[in-house]
Parts: C-alpha cells; sequence; structure tokens
C-alpha cells in the first residue's frame, strides 16, 4: 500500500482514506457493502494500481466504477471487456453515474474507430485487438488514458496473444489501472504473469524469473530442438503470499454470511446399451494407443479426445433432454442449463419446446446488444422459466439471479470458466439456496473430465486462495433420478448434421450460421506449430479457447494464440470440423405445471458408494514431479513429462471426491 504523499480529489478531500468514499454519488455510496468498501479503499491505498480478484459474483463492476469515479479528475477512461458484456457495463456506468451523458460513452464497434478522442469514456471488447486494427491502435495510444478499467483481465493470460501484447503497454503507461477477475488464473499460474506485469512490470522479475521459480519452467527437447516448458507449478504459498501485495480476494462464504448456500451434487446415470458399448469402445481403442509405438500415436489420441468428447455428448443427450422436462413439472422453477456443444444445445432446446415451456437461448449467434435483453426478460418474466446457455458465450458477466437451480449438462475442461457458470445464479441479489446439477453419464469422457476438473482446481486454489480447493458435489437420491437409466437414443436432426436439404427447417431455428467449435484438446497437450490466426469479424465475441493446431509429423510446441485446426486431408477427419449454430424461435406458451418433489434430489449420499472403479480410472504418478495422472494420459497434465511404461509404474485406484 501507498505511504508517501497524501493526495487530495476535489474539495481538498484524501484519496487515500475513507474520506474518499464521500466524493461518490449518493445512491452509489449507499450501495455500498462493507467489504466492497474495503475494495475501494485497498485501490485507492495503491494509488489505483491494483487486481480486484473477488470470486465471481461479489460485485466487483461497482467496486471498479466507484474507483474510477474517485479518479474522474484524471479521466478519460477506457474499459476493456469481453465483447458479450459491453452493452451491460453500459448499463452500470448509467446506472451509477447519472451525471454521464449517453454521448460522453463511446462503445467501439469496428477496427476503424477513430473518435475515440471526444469521449470521456470509452468501452472496447477485447475481440477488436488485433494487429490488423491499425487506426483503432493509434488512437488508442493517442488518447492516453488516465485511468484504464479491464473485465475478465485473465483474457491476458497469453504473453504470445496480439491482444496482450497490444493492451499490456497500455495498461502500463496509464496512471491509474484496475484490472477485474473471479478467476485470475484458469488453469496455471502461468496465466497470471501478464496481468502483474500490467500493473507492476518487473515486480515479480522477467518472465524467465517468474516461470522458474512459480511454473516449475524446465527445458524439455522435441527432437534437436530445446524448449521452456512452463505449465507447471511450484512455490504456491509464497506465490500467493506475493498476489496478496498487489491483489484483493474475498471469497463468498468469506464475506456474505448471508447469502444462500451453493449446493453441487452429481447425477450419475448410465446410457443406452448401443451408445454404452460404443464409449467403451472408445476407451479401449485409448488404451490400445497408449501401448503402441506408432509414428502418428500423439495426433491420433488427440483426435480420440476430440471424438469422445462429442460422442459423449450426444450419447447422453436423451437423458438430458428427460431431466430438463422433469424439472419443468416442477410449478415456477426457473432454472440455467449450460451446454458446450451445438448438438447438446440443440437437445436441450427441443426438451423446452416440445413441453410447450418459455425460455431463453444464449450461444455465440446471439448478438452482444440482444443478450441483455434477453437476461432482463429472464429476470423479470416469471413465464420464462428456463435459460439455456453456451459455457462460453454466457458464462461469464451475466447475472441470472432469477434461477434457483442450474444444470450442467455437459463439463468443460477449464474449473475456472465453470465456477463462472455456476455464479451466474449464485451472487449478490440471490435469496434462494442454489443447486448445481451435473449430469455425469458413466462409463464415458465424463468421469475423466470431472477428474480433471478437480486436480486443475487444487492448483488454482492454492496459488490464489491459499488452500487446496475442490469441485465437492454429493450424489443426489438415487431413485429421484433412475428414470435417467431408461432414457431413449437421440438423434440429432437433419440440420444438426449440416444436409442442406433441411435449411428450411423452421420447427425450431430461425436462422444458421457457419462457426467453429472449441477443442478440448488444448487442455491435454501442448500446441502445435503452424498455427494459423483465426479471422474474425468487427467486433467478434471474445468467447473462444485456444485451439491446438496438428500439422503432419509436428512436435508439440507451447502457444497461446488463437487458432484454428487446418489438418491435411490424408490425416484423417476434421477434429474441429464447421458446423451450423441456430438460434430458437420465439418461444411457445408456458406449459401447464405439475407438481414434482424436486427437492428431494439434494439428499446428500457417500460419494462412490458401492461402485466398482472402472479401468479407465486408474492413475499413474509422474516420476519427475509425482503428480498423479489419469491412466489414459500418455504425458503428464502437469510437467508433460512422457509416461514411462515400466514394470515398476505405480497405479492407483481413483475413488476420492475427483470421480
Amino acid at each position: 500500500p501507498n505511504t508517501g504523499q497524501v493526495k487530495c480529489g476535489p474539495d481538498g478531500v484524501s484519496l487515500h482514506g475513507k474520506d474518499a468514499l464521500q466524493l461518490l454519488p449518493q445512491k452509489l455510496r449507499e450501495k455500498l457493502m462493507p467489504f466492497q468498501r474495503e475494495g475501494i479503499l485497498f485501490a485507492l491505498s495503491m494509488d489505483g494500481r491494483c487486481m480486484i480478484g473477488d470470486e465471481m459474483g461479489l460485485g466487483k463492476t461497482i467496486q471498479a466504477i466507484s474507483v474510477a469515479y474517485i479518479f474522474k479528475q484524471e479521466w478519460p477512461l477506457l474499459i476493456v471487456v469481453p465483447s458479450s458484456l459491453k452493452y451491460p457495463w453500459i448499463e452500470e456506468l448509467e446506472k451509477w453515474i447519472p451525471e454521464l451523458d449517453p454521448r460522453d460513452i463511446n462503445l467501439v464497434e469496428s477496427k476503424t474507430d477513430t473518435i475515440i478522442g471526444t469521449s470521456k469514456v470509452t468501452i472496447l471488447g477485447y475481440g477488436l485487438l488485433t494487429t490488423d486494427a491499425r487506426p483503432l491502435l493509434e488512437a488508442l495510444n493517442k488518447q492516453r488514458f488516465g485511468v484504464i478499467l479491464v473485465d475478465e483481465s485473465h483474457y491476458l493470460k497469453s504473453r504470445n496473444a496480439a491482444r496482450s501484447k497490444i493492451l499490456v503497454p497500455i495498461i502500463q503507461n496509464a496512471k491509474r489501472a484496475i484490472l477485474l477477475t473471479g478467476t485470475p488464473a484458469l488453469g496455471r499460474p502461468e496465466e497470471l504473469f501478464m496481468q502483474i506485469d500490467a500493473l507492476y512490470p518487473r515486480r515479480f522479475g522477467t518472465w524467465s524469473d517468474y516461470a522458474k521459480k512459480y511454473c516449475n519452467a524446465h527445458y524439455k527437447f522435441f527432437g534437436a530442438r530445446r524448449q521452456w516448458d512452463c505449465r507447471g507449478a511450484s512455490h504456491l504459498d509464497e506465490l500467493h503470499q506475493r498476489l496478496s501485495e498487489i491483489m484483493i480476494r474475498r471469497l463468498k462464504n468469506q464475506v456474505l454470511t448471508q447469502l444462500p448456500p451453493k449446493i453441487r451434487q452429481r447425477i450419475p446415470f448410465d446410457l443406452p446399451k448401443d451408445a454404452a458399448k460404443e464409449a467403451s469402445a472408445s476407451f479401449e481403442r485409448w488404451e490400445k494407443l497408449m501401448s503402441s509405438e506408432s509414428e502418428n500415436q500423439f495426433v491420433e489420441v488427440m483426435s480420440l479426445i476430440t471424438h469422445m468428447y462429442k460422442q459423449t455428448a450426444v450419447a447422453k443427450a436423451g437423458a438430458v433432454k428427460d431431466y430438463i422436462k422433469m424439472m419443468l413439472e416442477t410449478e415456477q422453477l426457473k432454472f440455467l442449463v449450460f451446454a458446450h456443444h451445438l448438438s447438446m444445445l440443440q437437445a436441450c432446446t427441443e426438451a423446452v419446446i416440445e413441453v410447450k415451456a418459455s425460455y431463453i437461448r444464449i450461444d455465440g449467434s446471439v448478438p452482444s446488444a440482444e443478450r441483455i435483453q434477453l437476461v432482463h426478460r429472464f429476470q423479470n418474466d416469471p413465464d420464462t422459466r428456463v435459460a439455456i446457455l453456451s459455457i462460453q458465450a454466457a458464462g461469464q458477466g451475466l447475472t441470472f439471479t432469477a434461477a434457483s437451480h442450474v444444470v450442467f449438462a455437459e463439463l468443460y475442461w477449464n474449473p475456472g470458466q465453470v465456477k463462472q457458470a455456476e455464479d451466474r445464479a449464485h451472487r449478490i441479489g440471490q435469496t434462494t439456496t442454489v443447486h448445481i446439477h451435473y449430469l455425469i453419464a458413466k462409463g464415458t469422457f465424463d468421469t475423466v473430465m470431472w477428474a480433471m476438473l478437480n486436480r486443475k482446481e487444487t492448483v488454482t486454489g492454492s496459488a490464489l486462495n491459499g488452500k487446496k480447493e475442490y469441485l465437492k458435489a454429493e450424489v443426489g437420491d438415487q431413485e429421484k433420478w433412475d428414470f435417467l437409466n431408461f432414457a431413449q437414443a437421440w438423434t440429432p436432426s437433419d440440420t444438426m448434421k449440416g444436409d442442406s436439404e433441411d435449411d428450411k427447417d423452421g420447427t425450431f431455428f430461425s436462422h444458421f450460421e457457419r462457426d467453429k467449435q472449441h477443442d478440448i484438446r488444448s487442455f491435454f497437450s501442448p500446441s502445435m506449430n503452424k498455427e494459423k490466426k483465426r479471422k474474425r469479424t468487427e467486433d467478434s465475441s471474445s468467447d473462444g479457447s485456444p485451439l491446438p493446431q496438428l500439422t503432419e509429423g509436428a512436435e508439440p510446441v507451447r502457444t497461446q494464440e488463437i487458432q484454428s485446426s487446418d489438418l491435411k486431408a490424408d490425416q484423417g477427419e476434421d477434429f474441429s470440423p464447421q458446423v451450423k449454430r441456430f438460434r430458437q424461435v420465439s418461444p411457445l406458451l408456458r406449459r401447464g405445471s405439475k407438481k414434482s418433489p424436486l427437492s428431494s434430489l439434494c439428499t446428500p449420499q457417500r460419494l462412490l458408494a458401492g461402485l466398482q472403479v472402472p479401468r479407465h480410472n486408474q492413475k499413474w504418478n509422474c516420476s519427475a514431479c509425482t503428480f498423479s495422472n489419469s491412466g489414459l494420459l500418455l504425458r503428464c497434465e502437469m510437467c508433460e513429462s512422457p509416461r514411462n511404461a515400466q514394470k515398476g509404474e505405480i497405479y492407483s485406484i481413483h475413488t476420492n471426491h475427483c470421480l
């Protein structure tokens, strides 16, 4: 904290004490909760350069607006946000700073926008920060912003991404800069460095110093080429202590003692016989690939991972549909459904339409300007009972406190984004207990994903919160979800498969859009070389994640650039095929409701009681870093050391909370 000369604002008010809060508009000042006041005072004590890393749902936006307002004499103000959150930010600014005229706020809409210099407040989406946006970049550098707010600052996690190279120098040159993120590190300590360096260059040393100290950096050889591998974790207690000097982070269970609890439940179920056979065959193929010595082993494993992830979505879609219909039988229940693949989003939409319930859907095809309107509709219309949401497009920054239940139709590879999605409902303004239901198809890729989510969470929890954390989830009452075991198999419609003959199908969807699915392989392995940057339209939504590039004969190389798969014809199937994205038609009338004892689903049970653990849940311990890995992985998940298939290799059966 600053101990130098005390600076004063208007009327001689100190900017480093509680008196500074008197500078805020009365409506804003009276709305602040005690811990939010503490966050504002921390930022002021740091001369307006810090990270607010509060857990999702604790009101980081209102804290940032307050700090920016106190320093308004130093404006112009730049606010950098994910493209999907531009309009919610405008709404918050107009709500808390009534003196702002709409003409004072400039929403950057294209890469050629050069009127930034005439605005007090500029709102910019990450998607426009590309190397080909020269007019915009020149205008940004010319403006010399005095105060900068960076929302979801973990978007700067990559040292190689264009947006990081463009934005970090702008942040460094600003007098005041507040970084906001509920998940500073989504998966590894390496993701923190650019955020730290943006606020305080070289405070943690050079990248090399930081990587060696906190990322377990070491050399790896790819053929004759030597390269640093910085994806590990080390000295997490020290990193947590040093982070606390520049970051204030509070968890909901620490500051919101009156916030209703969040209860996670796993809902495991069996697949139809044919789907179960297909899943089992995929695991057998994985095990065979692990023991093979094929030159294309790595490529084949990555292909299989993608196939199994998509295969699981289709295989469990029938059960997910039945579960949604069961939820809708409970009168007036409002809930969220999160999914990743378009096939699953389609199945969820079909389920709601079949029972004639009113709903909203937000995926990557919904323009940013429309998303806030859909949120308002769900929040305020009692008849709109379901929100079908893409984990990528709607998993952050939006508020759905009208929902009391959250259903994960699919898992996602990143624990930070999963928890972000959970907290769309569990945040300030929530008045009831939030029930989180994870639908887990037994004997599928779901079991591997759940274990990996928990292992990732232990690393980020140690660095950020100073303690190991897990996605603790009890098993619900088996009698209440046993019907899922008898769900009928679901088949994607012809339009989902891309048949042009059915493009005019208006039963479920009103328009089509080409898009690529994000690739799970970026979690399992280093990226490949010869990557090709994905083209973006003006102000494209930043809802993507890095996609590894697979090229024939290439060795794995770490990269953080946004890429697209560009496989050659002789490499088999395209791992990221283009598919059609659909937007729903206007929802139908609400279905007549029935009573259902849904609350009894919350009965906790001991985890894995009486279950036999299949072979694919075995684990092996890395000989280099001792990390415990899934028995299906070729390389250590933490340090990327190759697995040594020796007779003395240690195996264990995973029967704890991670399954």
